[in-house]
């Protein structure tokens, strides 16, 4: 069992929902940042992932928020990701993706 439940959205063109359990498999299963932090998440559900409270909201939708804007999931913007703790308000951590060349 994991120490946290996070709700992940993803803000795309300016419209927000949750982010796809495949995008969220995808980055928790081979994420490339070789960060320690992302060893312990398990993604649960479309927008559902639960970690361990090493990582931070703010780091988790920092990372994922890159790796989607760099694999073209903004579809040319950057990617917005919310990330908070289930039961928490809005805005616990929020990152936008590197911008776009």
């Amino acid at each position: 069992m994991y120490a946290q439940k996070l709700k992940v959205d993803v803000v795309i063109r300016g419209e927000t929902r949750a982010c796809p359990l495949d995008w969220l498999d995808q980055f928790c299963m081979r994420n490339f940042t070789n960060s320690a932090d992302f060893d312990d998440t398990l993604p649960v559900a479309d927008g559902q992932v639960e970690a361990s409270f090493r990582l931070t909201p703010e780091r988790f939708a920092e990372g994922l928020a890159a790796w989607l804007t760099q694999r073209g999931k903004g579809e040319g913007q950057s990617v917005v990701v919310q990330v908070t703790p289930e039961g928490a308000a809005v805005g616990s951590g929020t990152a936008a993706g590197n911008q776009a060349p």
